[in-house]
């Protein structure tokens, strides 16, 4: 019996062994598909991902603008937020004339419209970093529409002039964090040079509707500066709940896997400690301020120095972020085109040696800026005016986006972020101190001093760029 029984329960003990087997391979293959479809959401299975020149050990791949698919969409609502950047932005400079007039304001105070951004911006500066730490791009995409909502429900209801400015720096927090964030993050994707001429066109298409937007309003239809304001938070509110949904997955922890510390090392302090960090402060700092007093002051140029009528003025400061919008989505995908076809090294002519990158690219658009700032300057034509300026817009579109490619190819990947964020929300401080200089030279010597302060921007732009370090050049598509 005993026999038997031993007999009976060795087949026993094999199914369950087998089934306990079988248990474990199923757990380990669902395991395994777990992780694939993880990897594949981060973009970790597509061969095509390539990793950035700059990238470390324990970074993740670069992603494209529609891998994983959650991009597009994200995409989608920073087009959008840099759009209603733009609009605000450039509408400090359409309703410059008309501020003066409600508040009986000189040009050097009414100047504090430039100048009081500038400590949002700083903040900024300072905290891009933190929050993408703390809270992620979800942390961005939820306090910055709030901040310009916030602002412009103030300003909408007209109240005494050193509210207005006072609300001008909670805007100009939220603007330092949007234009920090999403380039940075721009930047460190496949075809980076296309795809932040793309976002930056979106601004620049803002501040292209914004001052045609606000002439309209006040010249054709009466109806006083503030009304824009109205206009403002439905588009600010629409932007904080496409963001806020399309970014709600990336929080703090989802970045802090992206872009790990090291050693538990401040990403700031580390950034701060490289010299690419501070050339592209001071490169933004002099852009951004030569774009934006050129942006906010032609209109008050061109109606006392050209004699235009308000419409024209209006219509003319159009025409240079126009040129801008252009720019940015045409001859960024031009530099891409550029410097892939000369850095092929399968191709023998002439073209492929002549070794393109963004320094020497940037540096022909900054030379044909000069010049055209030149003509502008010294014809003393509306017509001429109107063509220099679309023009000049043109050539100045890809310089920004142009400058944090550069610093993302410089830079290494876990710097990205913070360098990047740090510098262009600085930087951005310059579209607040420069205006604010020269209206207040101008208080003294008249509008007309814009001519000679953006000429001697630009020229000085061009000596930071060319100290730039050279970049290597390439022999296969970023």
């Amino acid at each position: 019996m005993n026999e038997e029984k031993t007999v009976v329960e060795k087949p026993q003990a094999q199914p369950n062994i087998q089934l306990r087997s079988l248990n474990d391979k199923t757990a380990q293959q669902f395991s395994s598909s777990r992780t694939s479809l993880d990897q594949d959401d981060q973009g970790l299975n597509d061969p095509e991902q390539t990793r950035s020149p700059s990238s470390e050990a324990g970074l993740l791949p670069l992603q494209r603008w529609n891998k994983p698919r959650g991009n597009i969409a994200r995409f989608a609502s920073s087009f959008y937020s840099m759009f209603v950047f733009g609009l605000s932005d450039a509408a400090y400079g359409a309703l410059l004339p008309y501020l003066e007039e409600y508040y009986n304001l000189s040009y050097t105070v009414v100047s504090l419209i430039f100048l009081c951004p500038f400590a949002g911006y700083a903040i900024a500066a300072f905290t891009n970093s933190w929050f993408h730490h703390k809270f992620g791009q979800r942390g961005i995409a939820l306090v910055a529409p709030c901040c310009h909502v916030t602002a412009y429900i103030v300003m909408s209801q007209h109240p005494p002039w050193a509210v207005v400015v006072l609300f001008t720096c909670l805007a100009g927090f939220g603007n330092g964090l949007i234009d920090a964030a999403w380039s940075s993050w721009a930047g460190h994707m496949v075809a980076g040079n296309v795809l932040e001429g793309i976002l930056h066109a979106f601004y620049a298409l803002g501040c292209t509707f914004s001052p045609l937007i606000a002439t309209s309003m006040i010249v054709q239809s009466g109806l006083p500066w503030y009304y824009f304001y109205y206009m403002m938070i439905g588009l600010s509110s629409m932007a904080l709940l496409v963001s806020g949904a399309t970014f709600w997955s990336k929080t703090g922890e989802v970045y802090a896997r992206e872009y790990p510390r090291e050693d538990g090392t401040s990403s700031t302090k580390m950034a701060l400690k490289n010299k690419v960090t501070w050339l592209c402060c001071v490169f933004f700092l002099i852009y951004v301020g030569a774009e934006v007093a050129l942006g906010g002051w032609i209109v008050s140029f061109m109606l006392h120095v050209r004699h235009a009528t308000p419409y024209a003025s209006g219509i003319i400061g159009t025409g240079f972020w126009a040129g801008m919008t252009v720019g940015r989505s045409v001859l960024g995908v031009v530099t891409h085109f550029m410097i892939e076809v000369t850095n092929r090294p399968d191709k023998g002519d002439v073209i492929s040696r002549l070794r393109l990158t963004e320094r020497s690219i940037v540096a022909v658009y900054l030379s044909c800026a000069i010049g055209l700032q030149l003509l502008f300057w010294l014809v003393p034509s509306i017509l001429a005016s109107a063509i220099a300026v679309a023009f000049l817009g043109v050539f100045l579109g890809p310089v920004f986006p142009s400058g944090i490619i550069m610093a993302t190819k410089l830079l290494p990947g876990h710097l990205h972020v913070p360098s990047v964020g740090f510098s262009t929300a600085l930087g951005g401080t310059g579209g607040a101190v420069f205006p604010f200089v020269v209206g207040a030279i101008a208080q003294a010597k008249g509008v007309g001093v814009l001519q000679p302060i953006i000429l001697a921007m630009l020229a000085v732009l061009l000596l930071v760029w060319l100290c730039f370090p050279r970049l290597k050049t390439r022999s296969h598509s970023d």
